[in-house]
């Protein structure tokens, strides 16, 4: 069994440019808080063998998937829950003037930003780097 608090300070940014905290993390999954600043694109990502699911907290944004069959733009805020299948191409901005606030499971575990590749979405990127 484990209980964590919230961490104070982040823990550092997801490949895509999310400011990221971990909260938890099992032998089937992992969860962490992210953080998306105003005005910010991250960049389109796809995972190798992760799948997700995302609960927003706070804030607007938009995210953008496509896998093999379907391509659509979701506008996210508060109570929005999503998925991101593993292989789906995504990318995700906040479009409102406060941060998106997220959590994220992922299972299996996150084994590594290695996990996560670059690819071409329909926004371009204003993300920093790691």
């Amino acid at each position: 069994m484990q209980t964590r608090s919230f961490p104070s300070t982040p823990d550092g940014r997801s490949p895509a440019g999310a400011e990221i905290r971990y909260l938890i993390e099992g032998e089937t999954g992992g969860m962490i808080h992210s953080t998306v600043p105003p005005g910010q694109v991250n960049r389109a990502t796809v995972h190798a063998t992760v799948s997700e699911f995302w609960h927003v907290l706070a804030g607007e944004g938009q995210m953008w998937r496509r896998d093999g069959t379907r391509e659509e733009t979701t506008v996210l805020g508060r109570g929005i829950s999503i998925d991101i299948p593993v292989g789906t191409a995504f990318q995700y901005r906040c479009t409102g003037v406060d941060p998106l606030q997220f959590l994220c499971i992922t299972m299996p575990p996150w084994p590594g930003d290695q996990e996560a590749t670059v690819i071409e979405g329909p926004w371009k990127p204003t993300a920093p780097e790691g």
